[in-house]
């Protein structure tokens, strides 16, 4: 197992030279870090960091809403294994729920609780917070607190997100969000 402190050095190293490709991505943004990091025996450590820097910058796409850290490393033949009925297959599937979504909690953040890396693949569990002050559908929100958690296997090849199967805590947001009450 490498150590996550160890790791760092070599992630901001790779992170600036990738970020510096786009507009509106600075080299300076800081990536997520998970709380907790397991590397498979195994991998290298430029497999390693390979691996988590996708994964980072698929994290920060869903922590900031900027599009371009997911267009960065979603693959143009990306599939969502367990795709929500209306939303589109492909790279612009996870652009059009993130859009969405933010309408109706426009302060998103995701902490990554932990990260396991796996030869092609990270699974990760992440926690998603926020504040319900938009709008979703015709509900208004009423500054409510939006606490839910996901898990996310991401299957990566040539540092490209191809595979992600997720599952989220959907009864929590929607009792959170008012669309179905509680116990």
């Amino acid at each position: 197992m490498i150590a996550l402190k160890t790791m760092r050095c070599f992630i901001a190293t790779i992170s600036i030279s990738t970020l510096c490709i786009s507009s509106n991505i600075r080299a300076n943004d800081k990536l997520p870090e998970p709380e907790k990091l397991q590397i498979a025996g195994g991998l290298s450590t430029k497999e390693a960091l390979s691996l988590l820097n996708t994964a980072q910058q698929y994290f920060a796409f869903w922590n900031t809403g900027i599009d371009d850290y997911a267009k960065q490393v979603l693959a143009p033949n990306f599939v969502d294994l367990n795709l929500p009925e209306g939303r589109p297959q492909g790279p612009e599937g996870p652009l059009i729920a993130s859009a969405g979504f933010r309408q109706a909690v426009p302060d998103l953040s995701v902490t990554v609780k932990s990260v396991y890396l796996l030869k092609n693949k990270v699974i990760s569990q992440l926690l998603f917070n926020g504040h319900f002050t938009g709008t979703l559908g015709k509900l208004k929100g009423k500054g409510q607190v939006i606490t839910f958690s996901a898990v996310d296997m991401y299957t990566i090849e040539y540092g490209k997100i191809i595979k992600n199967w997720h599952l989220e805590d959907n009864l929590t947001l929607k009792q959170q969000l008012g669309l179905i009450k509680s116990n």
